[in-house]
């Protein structure tokens, strides 16, 4: 999203495998990378038109394709169920947890190597984030999960590895064991073993 920034660097490296992001083609980026952002809004059409907007985007074009893609993908984002009889109503309709779900399957439709997640459930109920939980579990076997979190409890239930970060620097990485319970560095021990610190 760099390009819409005006003003903006870069610093460091972000690779998938071994090729940075800022040398590939803005269009592979996207295609290879899905995000989510903490504030989902669907586009002003239906469930399916969000669904199928990227697959559009990259051309495809056969009805019968673009509906099981679209199928597959609300499968996969665990919303197939609730939505499958209003697939041509507003998107708009939906619930909070099921935007959130929608967006994803958006992302999914396209088949990403690698989805991000800022704050998937900062703003929901605790029933629609523990779909969001089950799902994050469901998604890591087919692509790389990286969720940005706030809420201590939900990154040591749902990540395999952590990173701690403080403003613009990252203080520690490891597995989520180690950090939650033998973190290496003091800001790290300091900001995990606060007394009742809220997600």
């Amino acid at each position: 999203m760099n390009e819409t920034v005006r003003d903006s660097r870069v610093q460091g490296e972000i690779l998938i495998d071994t090729e940075s992001i800022f040398r590939m083609d803005l269009s592979a980026v996207r295609r290879r990378i899905g995000m989510v952002f903490q504030k989902s809004r669907p586009f002003q059409m239906s469930i399916f038109a969000n669904v199928a907007f990227g697959l559009r985007i990259d051309g495809h074009r056969s009805r019968a394709a673009l509906r099981d893609a679209v199928e597959l993908a609300l499968r996969r984002a665990a919303l197939w169920y609730e939505v499958k009889d209003k697939l041509y109503q507003s998107a708009h309709e939906l619930s909070g947890g099921q935007i959130q779900r929608l967006s994803i399957a958006r992302c999914l439709a396209v088949n990403p190597e690698v989805l991000l997640l800022d704050e998937p459930c900062s703003d929901l109920d605790p029933i629609a984030t523990g779909k969001i939980e089950d799902l994050i579990f469901t998604l890591r076997e087919s692509c790389t999960v990286v969720l940005v979190t706030h809420n201590m409890q939900q990154a040591r239930r749902v990540a395999d590895y952590t990173g701690f970060f403080l403003p613009g620097r990252l203080i520690e990485f490891d597995t989520t064991t180690m950090i939650f319970k033998n973190p290496v560095n003091k800001e790290t021990q300091d900001y995990i073993h606060v007394p009742l610190r809220a997600g």
